[in-house]
């Protein structure tokens, strides 16, 4: 595909985003600057909220690395999936009241009614971490394919080696500079009142992109949508339930199990979520927009499988090597000689899954450090502002140099590497949250970091023991094994301390 060409995309799509931003600012003219930027008035439609966190919740990663895991996997994300059904039902029945009731900007404001100051600051300080490090995986696909497709393409995938030791693509690090300065260019005035907005129109620019690849390669195969599900069903990957072997990281029970709890610590407990949800109107409306939101995402992701399984099935007939499961989709979207609509359509609806997540997630953390951290909240607009406006920059600048670092050492599915990571820094924030809801012991907040902190570290001990020693793996489980740990740890401090 042409370069040039790819070029002209992206900047005729920086410019709708810069459009709808600045449409959405006028808004904030005459109404509270901090309260559109973390809630957007409180007065976002639901309808547009749900809609606009499936843009969110697919990102990048269901985008790329979802299709490509089919060769792995099969269908067998999808009892993941059916998980997160369990854990947007808690969602609604108990988590989303709470945080109406309490009147919440950030969410993370429960702990410090619950427990204190310092469990407060230690649920925020996860949550920044995990969306940080969530936030810089996303982000790196579409650089790598603005990598492989564009920079190496013109030549200018340069390097430069510092002191004959470090290797840095300079290239490739501008392709991320560009990208994170444009979502701090539309972010940084309208933050959430600007998002549900601009995640609409990103996440239909994502489905229309997959609707249209999907029809390209029934197309090209000269098969009939009726045909497709048979075809698919007589793949070597359409297997949707692992049951035989208990050990294994994919068994059915594993992934209900780790789909409820991902679905409530990543969606539930996590501020880049929920935030859009507090944007609602009123309970009734959030609840409206999270049950659309459920049954749709559950719909989306049959159709992303599907599409791993077309484009697999395309790629082998065509006798295209993939080298990595993450460069299957842009590889037969771009450069395997399916036209240039297909490989146009892609880059849209890449570019949509990339800001979608990333935009949300870059407010999200200067909400919650804005909030959480520095308590902004008690400070003089003016002087409220202009702190956000430094902590802005600052996540921004943080993003990049996480991105530049998992750069250069990933060498997995990006799918399993979120998850991965995710087991381990939501499990404080589940366990916290858990502990909260389900008893009234009070540990002493003083001993609430050191358990929060300890958990995962004995968490990582436990996994590596197990698949060591026994071939047994916790898999995508571990994240409420780690948030039990926690849960434990609490419950013993509790004790001991003889706090009620």
């Amino acid at each position: 595909m042409n370069p040039q060409l790819v070029i002209g995309v992206f900047f005729t799509y920086v410019l709708v985003l810069l459009g709808i931003a600045r449409w959405t600012n006028r808004r904030a003219i005459h109404g509270d600057d901090s309260q559109h930027f973390f809630a957007a008035n409180k007065s976002a439609p639901w309808y547009a909220v749900a809609f606009g966190m499936l843009g969110a919740s697919l990102s990048g990663v269901t985008f790329i690395s979802v299709p490509g895991w089919v060769e792995s996997q099969g269908f067998t994300y999808m009892q993941m999936v059916l998980g997160y059904l369990i854990g947007y039902g808690f969602i609604m029945a108990v988590l989303m009241p709470l945080y109406y009731r309490m009147g919440l900007t950030s969410i993370y404001g429960y702990f410090e009614s619950r427990f204190g100051k310092r469990a407060y600051k230690t649920g925020a300080a996860f949550f920044i971490l995990s969306r940080t490090i969530g936030a810089s995986f996303r982000l790196f696909l579409i650089a790598l394919v603005l990598d492989l497709f564009v920079l190496k393409p013109l030549g200018w995938d340069v390097h430069w080696t510092a002191f004959n030791l470090v290797d840095i693509p300079v290239g490739y690090a501008a392709a991320v500079a560009v990208i994170l300065s444009v979502i701090w260019g539309y972010t940084r005035r309208g933050g959430l009142g600007t998002i549900v907005w601009t995640d609409t129109i990103q996440t239909a620019a994502m489905l229309i992109a997959v609707v249209y690849s999907g029809n390209a390669i029934v197309q090209a195969l000269d098969w009939s949508w009726a045909e497709v599900p048979g075809r698919i069903a007589a793949s070597p990957w359409s297997q949707w339930v692992v049951w035989e072997d208990w050990k294994a990281s994919n068994h059915l029970v594993k992934h209900l199990l780790a789909g409820a709890f991902v679905a409530t610590a990543m969606t539930g407990m996590d501020q880049d979520m929920m935030q859009k949800n507090l944007a609602c109107r009123n309970l009734k409306e959030a609840r409206l927009n999270m049950g659309s939101f459920s049954v749709v995402l559950v719909l989306v992701n049959v159709l992303f499988l599907a599409l791993g399984a077309l484009l697999y099935t395309w790629a082998e007939a065509n006798g295209i090597t993939i080298e990595r499961a993450d460069s299957l989709y842009p590889t037969v979207a771009l450069d395997s000689g399916m036209g240039i609509g297909l490989g146009l359509i892609f880059l849209i609806g890449l570019l949509a899954s990339a800001f979608s997540s990333a935009d949300s997630a870059l407010t999200a953390l200067t909400t919650s450090v804005c909030v959480d951290i520095l308590g902004t909240e008690k400070m003089k607009p003016a002087a409220a502002k202009k702190q956000r406006n430094i902590v802005h920059i600052i996540m921004t600048i943080a993003l990049f140099m996480v991105i530049m670092a998992f750069s250069s050492a990933n060498d997995t599915s990006v799918v399993a590497a979120i998850f991965t990571a995710a087991n381990y820094t939501y499990g404080p924030i589940l366990g916290l949250f858990a502990f909260g809801l389900a008893t009234s012991l009070r540990p002493a907040d003083r001993f609430i970091p050191v358990v929060a902190i300890l958990a995962p570290i004995a968490c990582y001990g436990l996994e590596t023991y197990l698949s060591t020693r026994h071939g047994f793996s916790f898999g995508f489980a571990l994240l409420p094994v780690n948030g039990l740990i926690t849960f434990l740890g609490l419950g013993t401090v509790a004790l001991v301390s003889g706090k009620k």
